[in-house]
């Protein structure tokens, strides 16, 4: 019975986390119920670099229908962008300090014994805040709805597949984005993970060490609430976007079942930190030059 309820449980965290990461807020395919991390890099042949301290919690309600659930959560990141290089426009301090708090609300259900239907909405407040307040354009909304199938409990090599949308006013785009994400246990100790945000082998080495060869996508976006205009330019700068691709290794170590530490390291292979405009359009790149990329922290999975 024990069992049964955490593979439930798996499917919707791992649902959740798909969901958040289109806003660039989760690093997706988490079954993790609360984390706790710090994220730096530097970026090369520059005195930029980028702080992040970030903490979540998911909390999954199970309803009176057998299989369903509801998964409130909370999301909070803290974003110190130190920019030093030369730019057309005024920078001051407040373009160095970002912060997002998240509130989001899923659902899900069996439809069956192999499949499963998971949505989400959300609604973010991400600024730098440097009036004060919360403006009317540093509020963002998310969405999205995904199908999960597995191959059951009693099988000796487990998989999972997901499809689906998700939409957020983050993006860019005005429609809805795929979501597609495959994972399979295909030796005792060996399994892999394919699909976006991240693409994994892992490594069974011991009860209590993981170890992991990655690709992934990491990112952020936030509103900067007093516009900046481009020097000889009619170009205005109203928010601050951050895509990344990176290649790396990671190592957790279990400290039992369910607390974890982990390290992850590599190096970045996209590195597209832009100005967009109200239009989401660019406006102006910074400095792009790949580097070192270090993330570490604490969870507390199912």
């Amino acid at each position: 019975m024990k069992r049964s309820l955490n593979i439930k449980l798996l499917w919707v965290l791992a649902a959740a986390g798909l969901f958040q990461f289109w806003n660039y807020e989760s690093y997706g395919q988490s079954t993790d119920l609360a984390r706790l991390e710090f994220t730096y890099f530097p970026q090369s042949d520059s005195k930029n670099s980028f702080r992040r301290t970030r903490a979540f919690i998911n909390y999954p309600i199970k309803l009176g229908k057998e299989g369903s659930y509801l998964v409130p959560g909370l999301d909070y990141e803290n974003i110190h962008f130190k920019y030093h290089d030369p730019a057309p426009f005024d920078k001051g301090e407040d373009l160095d300090r970002y912060q997002s708090f998240k509130l989001a609300l899923g659902y899900t259900f069996k439809i069956n014994e192999r499949w499963r239907f998971a949505a989400q909405g959300g609604v973010l407040l991400a600024s730098n805040f440097e009036n004060g307040t919360v403006i009317n354009d540093d509020l963002l909304y998310t969405g999205g709805a995904l199908f999960i199938k597995d191959s059951g409990e009693e099988v000796e090599k487990p998989w999972r597949l997901m499809f689906g949308l998700y939409y957020s006013t983050t993006s860019g785009w005005p429609f809805p984005l795929p979501v597609v994400n495959y994972h399979k246990e295909f030796q005792p100790d060996w399994s892999y993970t394919l699909g976006v945000p991240k693409t994994n082998l892992q490594y069974q080495a011991t009860k209590r060490s993981h170890f992991q060869a990655f690709v992934t996508l990491d990112g952020f976006f936030a509103n900067i609430q007093d516009n900046r205009p481009l020097r000889n330019s009619d170009k205005v700068a109203e928010n601050i976007s951050m895509t990344i691709v990176l290649a790396g290794i990671g190592y957790e170590f279990n400290f039992t079942e369910h607390f974890v530490y982990y390290l992850y390291g590599g190096y970045t292979v996209m590195n597209d930190i832009r100005m967009r405009d109200r239009n989401r359009d660019d406006v102006y790149d910074i400095n792009k030059g790949n580097s070192f990329y270090g993330r570490t922290g604490l969870k507390l999975k199912i």
